[in-house]
């Protein structure tokens, strides 16, 4: 009777105590970087980031790729220009690493450790602060990466003989959906 109630038992808790991994897709994201010169102000916005989370015994890993090109300002010469000045051709990628709780997607804020490799350097941001809304199946994270220009050894690029400002924010909006 013990070996039934003890099997009966293992059965039942089994697929709570080794949850199979989960999975987490980037189904939308809005990146917007500002950049400001003593002149005017600029925004360089993208749509185009890829993104995926595993997890796997209560920890989440994520990575969230965008290309560079794909920020557009409204100005294709200037946009030309950020492509050389953050060296687009030779490291076309932004990408961006973080490692969660599970647990994060419950609570209604998160401050996450990011890696972010951009222009050839990879840069740590400590305790960045997003938002967190689950709403229909749907986790909508936004925040603030508080990046600088020599973060990533970028030279500020100058017009009239004056250079933008070192600070560079990047806005994230971002839509995920966890996969089952």
């Amino acid at each position: 009777m013990k070996k039934i109630i003890t099997l009966t038992l293992a059965l039942v808790l089994a697929p709570v105590l080794y949850a199979a991994d989960s999975q987490w897709t980037l189904e939308q994201s809005t990146l917007a970087y500002h950049v400001s010169h003593p002149l005017h102000s600029t925004d360089g916005i993208s749509h185009s980031a890829r993104g995926k989370g595993t997890c796997h015994a209560g920890e989440c890993d994520f990575l969230i790729a965008v290309p560079v090109k794909s920020f557009d300002s409204g100005d294709s010469n200037r946009d030309l220009h950020m492509l050389q000045v953050t060296r687009g051709a030779e490291f076309p990628l932004v990408s961006v690493r973080t490692h969660l709780p599970e647990s994060a997607a419950a609570s209604s804020t998160v401050n996450a450790d990011l890696e972010i490799q951009f222009a050839g350097q990879t840069a740590q941001y400590k305790q960045v602060p997003f938002k967190i809304v689950t709403q229909a199946g749907e986790t909508h994270i936004t925040g603030t990466i508080p990046a600088t220009l020599s973060d990533f050894k970028i030279d500020p690029p100058s017009l009239l003989t004056m250079p933008v400002k070192n600070d560079m924010p990047v806005r994230v909006e971002m839509t995920w959906r966890a996969q089952q």
